[in-house]
């Protein structure tokens, strides 16, 4: 008989699937999306399309959610703060 362990890292993140929520939420549009493609244009050429773009997305969010920080490039805080002034400018009557 199968054992099922419960899935107890809920309060770090919430998966759905292999994605997080948000990631998951993005698929759902897309599926609803391309049922609706497929519903009023109905062609071999579109059902392809639709199914490869699905695979593609999910491919693409599924690697954006092992690796988050993928697209961070900038640091958000400065490595240093300083009091001292940058300009010379004086803005207040002497």
């Amino acid at each position: 008989m199968k054992k099922f362990t419960p899935y107890k890292n809920v309060r770090k993140q919430a998966m759905v699937l292999g994605l997080p929520l948000p990631y998951f939420a993005l698929q759902m549009i897309s599926v609803i999306g391309s049922l609706l493609v497929i519903i009023f244009s109905f062609s071999l050429g579109a059902i392809a399309t639709v199914l490869i773009w699905n695979v593609l997305l999910y491919a693409i969010l599924s690697r954006l959610a092992q690796d988050p920080g993928m697209f961070h490039r900038q640091n958000v805080f400065p490595q240093t703060i300083s009091n001292k002034k940058t300009s010379y400018m004086f803005y207040e009557d002497p």
